[in-house]
């Protein structure tokens, strides 16, 4: 466990002068707030805040945010309040202490929901303060290495969020050596079987590529110096994660993978870096497309470096980073290299560039009620890959790769997005769904009659865009929802013969007592099919009117019982009930075990889709609804899984045996033979009751030989 002594020596190191005063009162608090209390491991709880203290120290933030880090956890694990924090450590403190906490005080119908809600509260409390998230971040990760003391299901649970959202944000905020040990924790724990292959991979002839570096770096400084730059060379193993990611995308074996050694060479200016660039490939032939210039157009985490790939030494290929110290300094320390202190400087965090694309995407997302709605548009958010587009005035414009036009239409105003009507790229007309690629130059087509279309949500891939869509089909819809509503009540009404006025006081009893804000929710309930028309005119109906009605119906459903077939349950309970007419969607085929979310239809009952599903996205939050699986479910579901192998004699027998061995039944297949690396592709649908039974099918057929990846597809 660290000290408090190192962290004080650490801090005084890179902030001489510092008053550390602060972070010492908040280490004697935290200590006092925390006694008694004992995490998973068995330590003492004060070795948290103190671990979590550490990291910061390592990113090299100033006292307050280290101060911050010690006492993160009172808010939410002890009885300070708010109040006792802004009385002995000040406002600041207390502020962030506040955006870190999570929201052990509120209530929710899902866990899933409740860590939504909290992940959204850190994620828009950044927009005050960005030391939030680097606090948040040091949590999670002193949370990961002590991951083990978890159960298995609740380690894979941590491990799935961490991979979806903080370690994309790590990379985000260009922090690299949290994402990258973030990614290995989770990636031990939500694959060990890969986990530990890539492990005995690296660690076979591991001197020999220690050899092999060392000898590439020494080559590689001489000719630095034989044209007289300065230059550090350093040579690294890339990650496991990275290694694994790389063979799964390109379907290689580990032999057949040549990049997992890469080599950084840090000069001291900008010029040198391309001289030194152009120093290189006069020397070994550069590989064609593996070069990116990353110094003149930055990532929008910071990141700076020029990238390259060579046909080196020993007719090896070599991967190459060419960076200045500074840009090297941003590379690892990210968006924390802007929030250090020096006595008595603040940073401004609203003030660069750097910061533009977060303040964009906080701005985006701030309106967002709906939790679940805001973590689907934050994982859009957080996708690492850019594509860098010109206006036709010259402009540079930077986007998510997979970007279309519609998505460049509304990043240049809401208006022209509203109103595209079609593209040209480098002068071509070309379809809105098309993707956009670097140096092309965009026109967007606008039109004042032209109005955004629901299938623009299957593709775009910016929040603002997706956000802005939404907002316009939520507005139309909503309207429409009125004028069928209203249209049903009529009806309704007028079979009971009783005059219907939305104005009326009746209604607005009625609107009262079914607990809706006005008469406009609940005309617009009843079009989405929320509630029912007769919900509400039994509001009003006489006692005697609603008795002689049950009573007909009860006649009615004796009279026709003979005629009635139970239908097999869908295994959904909708608030407890089971006689709702339930649809899944064939976009992301839910199985029972999986995390579900219902979408209420007009006239075709409730389809169900998982969370997640891309499908959700383009669901208007209104017509959303919580589901549940029943806890007996006799009937079985389809799920496809995509399988990656080598091409053998006799594989495919192998992999039909392990797939029936777990009580499944192949209600379909598909295989694609590869081309000259023989590896072969095969998507089943099968039949599975849960997810239980597909995770076993899934290790079965992991562990069949010649088997190179298995996942289920979605």
């Amino acid at each position: 466990m660290i000290r408090i002594n190192d962290i004080l020596d650490r801090v005084a190191s890179y902030s001489p002068g510092v008053d550390l005063d602060i972070i010492d009162r908040a280490y004697v608090y935290s200590a006092r707030m925390h006694a008694g209390q004992v995490r998973l491991s068995g330590e003492p709880y004060l070795a948290h805040p103190l671990e979590v203290a550490g990291i910061l120290s390592d990113m090299k933030l100033d006292a307050v945010s280290i101060a911050s880090g010690l006492l993160h956890d009172t808010l939410e694990d002890t009885e300070t309040t708010d109040q006792d924090l802004k009385e002995m450590f000040g406002e600041e403190t207390s502020h962030i202490v506040a955006g870190v906490s999570k929201l052990s005080k509120f209530s929710f119908k899902t866990s899933e929901e409740r860590q939504a809600e909290s992940i959204r509260r850190m994620i828009l409390a950044m927009a005050d303060d960005m030391r939030v998230i680097l606090i948040k971040l040091a949590d999670r990760l002193h949370n990961m290495r002590t991951l083990q003391f978890h159960k298995p299901e609740k380690q894979v649970q941590i491990a799935r969020e961490t991979l979806d959202i903080y370690a994309p944000l790590a990379n985000r905020l260009g922090i690299f050596w949290i994402k990258k040990e973030l990614e290995d924790i989770t990636f031990r724990y939500l694959m060990p079987e890969e986990y530990a292959k890539v492990e005995t991979w690296v660690a076979k002839n591991q001197e020999e590529r220690e050899k092999y570096i060392e000898t590439v770096r020494e080559i590689l400084k001489k000719m630095m110096e034989k044209h007289g730059l300065d230059a550090e060379v350093l040579g690294r193993h890339k990650h496991f994660f990275s290694i694994y990611s790389k063979m799964v995308d390109q379907g290689l074996d580990f032999e057949d993978l040549y990049d997992i050694i890469a080599f950084r060479i840090i000069l001291n200016t900008i010029k040198e870096c391309y001289e030194g660039l152009g120093i290189i490939h006069s020397v070994w032939k550069p590989i064609p497309q593996r070069f990116k210039d990353y110094i003149g157009m930055p990532k929008r985490n910071m990141y700076q470096s020029l990238h390259t790939a060579v046909i080196g030494p020993f007719g090896e290929r070599v991967e190459v980073q060419i960076r200045t110290h500074e840009m090297n300094r941003i590379a690892e320390e990210g968006i924390a290299a802007h929030w250090q202190y020096k006595e008595g400087l603040v940073s401004d965090e609203h003030g660069g560039q750097q910061f533009a694309w977060l303040r964009r995407m906080i701005k985006n997302q701030q309106h967002l009620k709906d939790s679940r709605e805001f973590m689907d548009t934050l994982k859009i958010d957080l996708f690492p890959d850019e594509v860098y587009v010109f206006t036709p005035a010259g402009e540079v414009r930077e986007f998510p790769k997979g970007a279309t036009p519609v998505d460049f239409a509304y990043s240049i105003h809401s208006e022209v997005g509203q109103q595209c009507a079609g593209a040209k790229v480098n002068g071509r007309m070309v379809p809105l769904k098309y993707k956009l690629q670097t140096g092309q130059r965009v026109e967007v087509i606008t039109s004042p009659h032209h109005k955004p279309s629901k299938d623009w949500l299957s593709f775009v891939v910016t929040s603002k865009a997706r956000t802005r869509i939404r907002q316009w089909i939520k507005t139309t819809e909503r309207e429409k929802s009125l004028l069928i509503g209203k249209e049903l009540c009529e009806k309704e009404f007028e079979k009971h013969r009783i005059p219907f006025n939305a104005k009326s006081k009746e209604f607005q009893k009625i609107t009262e007592e079914l607990k809706f804000k006005s008469s406009e929710e609940l005309l617009a309930a009843i079009g989405y099919g929320k509630i029912t028309p007769l919900q509400a005119v039994r509001k009003i109906l006489p006692k005697a009117s609603l008795e002689e009605e049950s009573e007909t119906l009860a006649n009615k459903l004796k009279k026709h019982t003979h005629l009635r077939k139970k239908k097999p349950g869908s295994g959904i309970l909708v608030s407890g009930a089971d006689d709702i007419m339930i649809r899944f969607g064939k976009c992301c085929n839910p199985i029972p075990g999986d995390p579900v979310v219902g979408y209420i239809t007009r006239g075709r009952g409730v389809t169900v889709h998982r969370v997640g599903c891309i499908s959700t996205l383009k669901i208007d939050p209104e017509r959303k609804i919580e589901l549940s699986w029943a806890e007996d479910i006799q009937r079985t579901h389809p799920a496809n899984i995509s399988i990656v192998c080598h091409n053998k004699i006799g594989l495919l027998a192998d992999i039909t045996a392990a797939i029936s061995k777990a009580d499944s039944n192949i209600l379909d297949a598909r295989i694609q033979a590869g081309g000259i690396d023989r590896h072969a592709e095969c998507v089943f649908t099968i039949e599975v009751t849960d997810t239980k039974q597909l995770d076993k099918i899934i290790r079965n057929l992991k562990r069949v030989k010649h088997v190179v990846n298995v996942k289920r597809q979605l």
